[in-house]
């Protein structure tokens, strides 16, 4: 299957976000819309960067992140539908956010993921991040934090 692949500066378009809030909420059932639509509202002020992935109209997959300081990029929020895995998207997804950082003048890519997303953990070993720390909440998760030298 061949995908097309939008990259926008910022958020995508209104009907764009509202497929990626869908598919968000399809794949990670835990997170209300307001929950979401809050976490948005606070990337306002930073350096945003969506790349989604289409087949025909319908959104298959998105890459969202951030800059967390000057040369720093942050891979933020992520995921393919699970009716779409396997096909590699989530590794294209991840190698249009490298080279836009490459040639915005990024030097480290961060994300976090946890041990329970075991599908993104190989994904993110596979494409040359190491893990560099644990973060362990109050609710008992501990956070894996990945960093790669691009």
């Amino acid at each position: 299957m061949k995908c097309h692949y939008e990259i926008y500066d910022g958020f995508p378009p209104e009907t764009t976000l509202q497929g990626i809030i869908q598919l968000h909420q399809r794949v990670f059932t835990g997170q209300t819309p307001d929950q979401l639509f809050q976490e948005f509202e606070e990337m306002k002020n930073r350096r945003l960067l969506t790349i989604v992935a289409t087949d025909d109209d319908t959104i298959v997959g998105y890459k969202m992140g951030y800059q967390r300081k000057p040369g720093h990029f942050y891979s933020w929020l992520g995921c393919v539908n699970p009716d779409y895995r396997r096909q590699g998207i989530a590794g294209e997804l991840m190698k249009q956010q490298h080279d836009w950082c490459k040639t915005n003048g990024y030097q480290t890519v961060r994300t976090h993921t946890r041990n329970q997303w075991r599908d993104m953990l190989i994904l993110n070993l596979r494409h040359g991040f190491d893990i560099i720390g644990t973060i362990t909440s109050a609710n008992s998760h501990t956070t894996l934090v990945l960093e790669k030298t691009l």
